[in-house]
């Protein structure tokens, strides 16, 4: 496989910031949005609540929340709708923020393992929400008055937790710290989408950040960055098919956790200002893996890089440590000659010299890539 490719924007930091736009009643641009279900599905559903929503060109979009219609969260079409999307989970913190109020059934999304909400709605009731629990609807109804700053440590380093906590903090009286929180890169570039519309955050990037809420926020015009774990699926694309591919508009620095385990792996990569050259020619070798959050090798590319490790030259170790159901693909990989046991949370890996072409099922998101990836090096058809 050889060429080159622009990556789209960060899917996860594109969910945040839609959520974001919802902070304030003036109209924010932004740019560099990705073109996916999971977006486009949000971005409706804040058209349902009555965002102003247009669409200039490809990949930018404006809002303007001034009239969000806070009664339709109420409706059954809402919590249909928002059920079935994991990252509305993120309008919780901009609308009691604002509004004093949001409802949120509970979230659908990938059964990749537990996603527990404990660290988004222990922050909010930190900064002085009320959380109360309609079983029958099985719908999250919070409220309060006004936020007010807070210490607290995260229980764990959750990214949408993260990003829900800071957007409820940013229009929150006096001064919120936040401990063991995430630092992955969209974090940071949500930080900084807050403090162009106003807000005052510091220290994103780090294990801890602090807000001072200010009293309101402002529009801005914004762009996402480009999206790690597409941009790290067309690496590995290119180790697995002994190929060559030119990646345009990456942030070099956002992809090391990625790029250090390829070169271990056997591949050349080269590194520019924005963009990155991949290519194989000898031998893919074997490897110790592990999941870790944000510097560490991301959970979301894991499926990914292991099927690149079931062609290497050796017995390969891949550890998950984020997510437990991430291996369910393995059984389907197994189909296409993949050689991988599987005990708890490690993956055992002998390379073997080529897959077959076979028809598998995608458990997941990442896991479908994984097998589209497979079917490039596969002898014959392969149908995900």
């Amino acid at each position: 496989l050889s060429g080159e490719i622009v990556p789209q924007g960060a899917k996860n930091e594109a969910l945040e910031v839609i959520c974001a736009t919802l902070l304030t009643p003036e109209k924010v641009t932004i740019h560099n949005v990705p073109d996916i279900l999971d977006v486009n599905n949000l971005i409706q559903l804040l058209r349902d609540m009555r965002v102003k929503v247009e669409h200039p060109s490809a990949d930018t979009y404006t809002f303007q929340a001034d009239d969000v219609d806070m009664e339709y969260l109420s409706t059954e079409e809402f919590l249909r709708k928002s059920g079935s999307l994991r990252g509305s989970v993120m309008i919780v913190g901009p609308l009691v923020a604002r509004f004093g109020r949001a409802l949120i059934p509970k979230p659908g999304g990938d059964k990749i393992g537990r996603r527990r909400l404990d660290t988004h709605f222990v922050g909010i009731q930190k900064l002085g929400a009320c959380f109360s629990y309609d079983a029958g609807r099985q719908v999250y109804e919070i409220e309060a008055r006004q936020l007010k700053g807070a210490y607290m440590l995260l229980d764990e380093a959750s990214v949408t937790g993260t990003a829900n906590i800071l957007m409820a903090a940013v229009l929150a009286e006096g001064t919120t710290i936040l401990e063991n929180v995430a630092r992955e890169p969209h974090i940071v570039d949500l930080a900084n989408f807050l403090n162009m519309m106003g807000a005052d955050v510091h220290g994103a990037g780090t294990d801890v950040i602090k807000i001072h809420g200010v009293k309101k926020m402002h529009g801005c015009n914004y762009s996402i960055i480009p999206d790690q774990i597409e941009a790290g699926s067309y690496m590995v694309a290119a180790a697995i098919t002994k190929g060559d591919i030119m990646l345009h508009n990456v942030i070099p620095k956002h992809m090391e956790p990625i790029t250090a385990k390829l070169r271990a792996a056997g591949c050349e990569i080269e590194e520019f200002d924005d963009a990155l050259r991949i290519s194989r020619s000898g031998e893919l070798k074997p490897l110790k893996l592990k999941t870790m959050p944000h510097p560490g090798f991301p959970t979301d590319m894991q499926p990914q890089m292991t099927v690149a490790l079931a062609l290497a030259d050796g017995t390969s170790v891949v550890t998950e440590s984020i997510f437990e159901n991430r291996f369910k693909y393995v059984d389907e990989l197994s189909r296409m000659g993949a050689n991988i046991k599987v005990e708890g949370s490690v993956a055992i890996v002998d390379g073997v010299g080529s897959f077959t072409g076979a028809q598998v099922v995608a458990p997941d998101l990442r896991a479908g890539a994984a097998l589209v990836l497979a079917g490039l090096a596969a002898d014959g058809y392969t149908t995900v």
